[in-house]
């Protein structure tokens, strides 16, 4: 199983919104924290997007490419692209940089995305929601698999015997799908023979088990083997010495953050208790020891029938720079081992 770790280059804010330190530090630690990922052993380190003032991952690709410079071995990928509100044709050509960049170790998770901010600032209609995604993916699928391209589509103008460059080292380039918990999303992937990331940040994770087996049958009607179709698991967590210690640092900036969003979702304040019923042990949140982490990882696993990464998203919490550092070596020196062994 490859093990991982996703950001959204959270930056540091007060109460009051306003930045506790600077952009340029926050960028800095962040790139320190994908170096030590992968001198640690990690898979992959992942980078979303967003366009929002508490996040700075707009432009991910140029992270992730200052990373790659810093880096040997390290996948780095997004988490997610948003593509809806993207052309197709400069994703392509950006991950295709980055992948020449990392000399063949960049990847792409594509989705709609979890917030709409995107829509207005890019001209598009969020009604538009579901043709928006499905256009634009068919038409990066099309890039990917042909140099050059002819295409017609509602939302973007047509492409004439095309050529696009540059290529990218890998082909095919591997492309996620990056779903929540749309039926119709986990059959498209299945359908499309492409490895699923699914988000599961709160409930019980087994419960997405029916979902897994439609993507799963759904990719063997469309003919592909069960060794293409890969299942990958994003999830809130934490590594610490001890539980203890893990839930002590996590919680109290989790319940600011997911408060603030709530108020925007209309869901309630988060609670201790709450916390502690996703945190126990069917639940979708996995902060704790490296030697319990571990066990809830392979346990997740099983109930889904199987999964080939597990991505940890860590740094929602406002947790230090150094904690962050540390849980990193953990989760590369202890969790990923017991979990392989």
């Amino acid at each position: 199983m490859e093990i991982g770790i996703d950001s959204f280059a959270a930056a540091k804010l007060n109460e009051n919104k306003s930045k506790v330190i600077t952009g340029e530090q926050s960028i800095s630690e962040l790139l320190e924290r994908i170096e030590h990922a992968d001198k640690m052993g990690l898979n992959v380190f992942g980078i979303g997007e967003h366009h929002r003032k508490e996040f700075l991952d707009s432009a991910p690709t140029l992270i992730l490419a200052a990373a790659a410079a810093r880096t040997k071995n390290i996948l780095l990928t997004s988490a997610v692209t948003v593509l809806s509100a993207a052309d197709p044709v400069r994703v392509f050509q950006n991950f295709a940089t980055l992948d020449l960049i990392s000399k063949g170790r960049a990847e792409m998770v594509v989705g709609r995305g979890s917030f709409t901010e995107a829509f207005p600032l890019f001209g598009l209609n969020l009604h538009d929601y579901d043709e928006l995604f499905n256009e634009k993916l068919n038409l990066l699928l099309t890039i990917r698999d042909n140099e050059v391209v002819s295409w017609t589509g509602q939302f973007r103008a047509p492409l004439h015997n095309q050529a696009i460059y540059p290529r990218p080292i890998q082909h095919p380039f591997p492309i996620w799908l990056g779903v929540g918990g749309t039926p119709e999303s986990f059959a498209r992937a299945g359908s499309l023979g492409l490895p699923l990331m699914v988000a599961i940040i709160g409930g019980e994770t087994h419960r997405f088990r029916p979902l897994i087996d439609l993507y799963r049958e759904a990719g063997k009607r469309a003919g592909f083997k069960n060794e293409e179709l890969k299942v990958g698991l994003h999830s809130l967590g934490y590594v610490a010495d001890s539980t203890e210690q893990a839930i002590a640092e996590y919680y109290p900036g989790y319940a600011e953050t997911f408060t603030r969003i709530g108020r925007e979702r209309g869901w309630p304040p988060v609670s201790r208790e709450r916390f502690d019923s996703q945190n126990g042990l069917l639940g979708a949140l996995c902060v704790g020891s490296p030697e319990e982490i571990a066990e809830k990882i392979l346990r997740h696993s099983e109930a889904l029938g199987g999964i080939s990464r597990f991505s940890f998203q860590m740094d929602n919490a406002d947790i230090p720079h150094n904690k962050l550092m540390h849980a990193i070596e953990l989760i590369g020196t202890q969790v990923s081992p017991l979990i392989n062994k």
